[in-house]
């Protein structure tokens, strides 16, 4: 109210004052409540009209129309001093009555003033009934819950609003003091008329006297200035109490509700709902074009402008990793600000809160969003364009949503990237380019403004400044270094950079000292404003100084915008949305629409029940692929090094000394590890199998790469139990230490046994032989075949080896040097050319042929041996010793076949299915080996319709939520 009435306080002085005195009166300080910076007067306005209109809160207010100026008046030359002597009790009389008008207008303009100023701040006061889904049932019982009569103890009394009023008294003495001076002025003329003084020393007296009375009037004018200074600030603490305790009614409101006074479940509020829809639309990529316009106030600067400290300034807390001089923030940052009865924040993917009260919960903050801003910077990189969601809330906080971007370079530094100044430019441009994004460029004050870069972006991003809010940082260091201050003045109107913007503020985040507290802070800022020249000069206007009303500025704009915009983006993303759901309802007419995660859970639950399958494979089944799979991964070692080195020996004891000592060998080194790894390989193949089978039924063709990879991962990552080894070892040497066949039936057994496996190796030899040899004279004659040299060469050495072999039938199975020498002369006798080495080649396989052929012959004979081997062959020419070899050969195989059917279904396919399980939840944490591993047009499709439709419901409910809080 004072205000009002300083104003025209200001303008009678103003009048009666002469304009040469020169008097400038100061200006409000800083932190000024909305209401304050409502009704100041526009005498300290900026003159430049070509400055663009500011938002709501950056405009100018006034409870009382500009007064007309008055024309100065012509004074006439050419009068005497007869004329001026005449008329001097009719200017005396004209000016006592000018003032008796002026202290009546002013009392009663004073008094409307008041009136007014008081009705609009009854207006001005926060309407209540948008907060009706939050007022309890006690409300009209709110005298039991509140003491009422405390708050209206606090509330001011008429005495203190009376002394609010202009003093009355000294307006008196003021105009007392002028009716002197004019007083004094005319009897010095009178004087002057009496005496007979020479001219030049009255002009010398007339000069000391308007001297003196400057000075005189100067000193009231200080007076005057400093009691209306005084009395701002007086009213400005009322309306910062009131405000104050009404942000702790609105306290108490909410932690009476959080105590379950208030049963009601409690809405989201709109900058929640708000919020939300942006994290979702930071994950969305449209194929149609639906680009995300919504609204949100983006911090940009240069590096170490003051950018971070800006943000904490306006969250009230310092939330944010510090560092000097160095990049700090390396990816997006969103905050979520809203109001709440606690100071807390909390990231979008975690349920925890920090209390920003407790500097242990701020530390703890500082250094997961530090982790948060490291883990999702890539290898070799700088700077990361994930971004990081972070909800702030706490009493008094502005609601509005800002994205903290890395600060723009000019130079790339050690141990940076060297693609990071692009990178950082097109993070920023991105974020700039939304035509519906506040921008908030910030600028350091205490460099040269020619050395700024973000000012240039911003002015292309934004070339006519409807949307964008400069802020000049470190303004008392500016003030300190700056030899002309006007450059700051220049500056904030403008008028320095090219760049246009909605408003311009300039604020003080500090002294430079992490450890400032954010209370300390506020006081730094607003004692350097009261003190500084900038305001006192009218430099600095009071609306456009501290991070309050920055904040309450870039609130207002912030949710202009949003009002402004999100009709429109909704019905964007409905017609998306329609685009969508015609392309699946003409591609996919039968299938449901399953997004990526919904199709990973489905895949998921189909693989898991194929590795159960494994535990319903039957004993026999296990225990005939383990045995036929173990014997064709050790048959050429039984053949060759076994049984081929025993039957050498002359009599059946060397042969069964030779043949226990390598089965020994073997056991102890190769057996064991061999059957594991059979045992591994059946477990893989099984596995395979019923996958396959599985997929035969309805297997859909999209998660094939996903089990293939989940199968891989798991096989990997299974290691056969070690113990498993040791155990089998001693069980396989217990079985071929055996030598008792009990019965006949076990006899044929191992006869057929040995057949089967003779003709195998049997046949198997004579097709490497007729490799060797090429086609014989069937072939050439009748398929047009001929041999190679090299094949020729391999038959004449094969002919002349039978030979050999027809005439020593009982050949040992190697050749001694002179026998080789004896073929190789014989093959030189008839005109071929042969290597020794191909000679012992040849003669490997051959006499391998040879040696089968007989062990058929002997197996043949050995059917009806089983009588002889109970006497232990005495008293008979027939030995069969090689048919005791094969059975226990066969009984090995037959236990170790069991003993690994056991360890497969008892422990190995649980141990499969833990790891299955393992790597299905770990792909299911891995959300980009999810999208690598269920690709399609179909998967995409189902992702963009499931998101669209999610963000369409939210800004429906947002908006809705909108009009009702209008």
């Amino acid at each position: 109210m004072l205000r009002a009435g300083s104003v025209v306080t200001c303008i009678a002085c103003k009048n009666l004052l002469p304009s040469r005195m020169g008097v400038k009166f100061r200006v409000p300080l800083q932190k000024l409540h909305p209401l304050s910076r409502a009704i100041h007067h526009r005498y300290s306005a900026n003159n430049n009209p070509q400055r663009p209109p500011h938002c709501s809160a950056a405009r100018h207010y006034t409870s009382l129309s500009r007064l007309p100026m008055r024309p100065p008046k012509s004074r006439s030359g050419g009068h005497g001093y007869q004329q001026h002597r005449s008329f001097w009790v009719a200017r005396l009389a004209a000016r006592l009555l000018k003032l008796r008008y002026i202290l009546l207008g002013s009392a009663v303009g004073g008094g409307y003033t008041a009136k007014k100023t008081y009705d609009e701040w009854k207006d001005m006061l926060p309407d209540m009934s948008q907060y009706t889904w939050i007022v309890p049932d006690f409300v009209w019982e709110l005298s039991e819950n509140i003491d009422l009569g405390k708050l209206a103890s606090a509330l001011p009394e008429l005495e203190e609003i009376a002394k609010l009023l202009p003093d009355m008294e000294k307006i008196r003495e003021n105009f007392t003091f002028l009716k002197s001076l004019l007083s004094s002025e005319t009897t010095g003329e009178s004087t002057l008329r009496a005496t007979d003084i020479p001219p030049t020393s009255a002009a010398m007296s007339d000069s000391s006297d308007k001297q003196f009375k400057k000075s005189s009037d100067k000193e009231k004018v200080d007076q005057l200035q400093e009691e209306l200074l005084r009395t701002q600030l007086k009213y400005q603490r009322m309306l910062e109490r009131l405000e104050k305790e009404n942000k702790e009614l609105r306290k108490v409101v909410l932690q009476k509700d959080d105590k379950g006074i208030h049963q009601r479940k409690v809405k989201k509020s709109l900058i929640d709902m708000y919020s939300e829809v942006l994290d979702i639309l930071s994950d969305y990529d449209s194929n149609y074009n639906t680009q995300d316009h919504l609204p949100r106030v983006v911090v940009v600067g240069d590096q170490s402008a003051g950018k971070t400290s800006v943000l904490e300034m306006i969250a009230q807390a310092r939330i944010f990793p510090r560092g000097s001089g160095e990049m700090m923030t390396r990816s997006p940052v969103k905050v979520t600000l809203s109001e709440g009865p606690h100071h807390v924040a909390m990231f979008k993917d975690s349920t925890r809160e920090f209390d920003l009260g407790k500097e242990e919960d701020l530390a703890a903050l500082r250094h997961e969003i530090e982790l948060r801003m490291r883990k999702s910077v890539k290898e070799g990189q700088t700077v990361s364009p994930e971004t990081i969601s972070l909800s702030v809330k706490g009493p008094g906080i502005q609601r509005m949503v800002l994205v903290d971007l890395p600060g723009v370079i000019s130079t790339v530094t050690a141990g940076m990237a060297a693609d990071t100044k692009e990178t950082i430019f097109s993070i920023s441009k991105a974020y700039m380019q939304n035509p519906n994004a506040i921008i908030l460029c910030i600028q350091d004050g205490s460099v040269d403004a020619e050395r700024s870069i973000v000012t240039d972006l911003v002015s292309q991003m934004d070339p006519q400044g409807k949307r964008t809010i400069f802020v000049l940082t470190k303004v008392d260091l500016a003030e300190k270094n700056l030899a002309s201050p006007s450059r700051i003045q220049q500056i904030v109107e403008g008028k320095l950079f090219p760049m246009k913007a909605l408003g311009y503020f300039a604020v003080v985040t500090g002294k430079g000292s992490s450890n400032e507290s954010i209370d300390s802070i506020k006081d730094y800022e607003e004692d350097f404003f009261q003190s500084s020249r900038l305001l006192r000069d009218g430099m600095l206007k009071a609306h456009q100084v501290t991070t309050k009303n920055l904040s309450l500025a870039v609130s207002d704009c912030f949710w202009k915008m949003v009002r402004e915009s999100v009709e429109q983006q909704a019905d964007a993303f409905k017609a998306s949305r329609f685009n969508l759901e015609t392309e699946w309802k003409n591609n996919y007419p039968r299938l449901r629409e399953l997004d990526r995660n919904e199709l990973y859970e489905k895949a998921k639950n189909e693989i898991l029940d194929e590795v159960i399958s494994l535990s319903q494979v039957t004993t026999k089944h296990w225990e005939s692929i383990l045995q036929k799979k173990l014997w064709e991964r050790v048959s050429t070692h039984v053949i060759e090094n076994i049984y081929l080195p025993a039957a050498q020996t002359m009599n059946s004891g060397t042969f069964n000394t030779t043949v226990d000592i390598k089965l020994k060998q073997w056991t102890d080194k190769q057996l064991p590890h061999k059957a594991l790894e059979v045992a591994w390989e059946t477990l893989q193949e099984e596995f395979a199998r019923f996958m396959a089978e599985y997929k035969g039924k309805d297997q859909d063709d999209i998660f094939d790469k996903l089990k293939e990879a989940v199968k891989d991962e798991s096989i990997k990552r299974h290691k056969w139990n070690e113990r498993a080894m040791d155990s089998l070892r001693v069980i396989q040497h217990n079985a071929l230490e055996d030598r008792s066949i009990t019965d006949k039936p076990q006899w044929d057994a191992a006869i057929q046994f040995m057949e089967e496996t003779l003709q195998s190796r049997l046949k198997d030899t004579d097709s490497v032989i007729a490799d060797m040899v090429g086609p014989d004279w069937k072939q050439r004659w009748l398929s047009w075949k001929n041999r190679t040299p090299e094949q020729h060469t391999r038959n004449e050495t094969k002919n002349e080896l039978e030979r050999l072999l027809k005439l020593h039938e009982d050949h040992t199975a190697y050749l001694a040097n002179d026998e080789v020498t004896t073929v190789r002369k014989n093959l030189e006798a008839r005109g071929v050319e042969v290597d020794p080495v191909l000679i012992k080649d040849t003669w490997h396989q051959l006499y391998r042929r040879h040696f089968l052929q007989k062990a058929l012959l002997h197996c043949n004979l050995c059917r009806r041996g089983f009588y002889y081997y109970q006497r232990h062959f005495v008293d008979s020419e027939l030995e069969c010793n090689d048919v005791v070899l094969f059975w226990r050969i066969q009984r090995m195989l037959a236990i170790t076949a069991n003993t690994l059917r056991q360890q497969l279904t008892n422990t190995e396919v649980r141990r499969l299915e833990k790891n299955v399980k393992e790597v299905l939840e770990d792909f299911g944490e891995d959300t980009e080996k999810k999208v690598q591993l269920i690709t399609g047009r179909r998967v995409q499709l189902a992702e963009d319709l499931k998101k669209v439709r999610e963000i369409q419901e939210k800004l429906e409910a947002f908006i809705e939520a909108l009009h009702k809080e209008k």
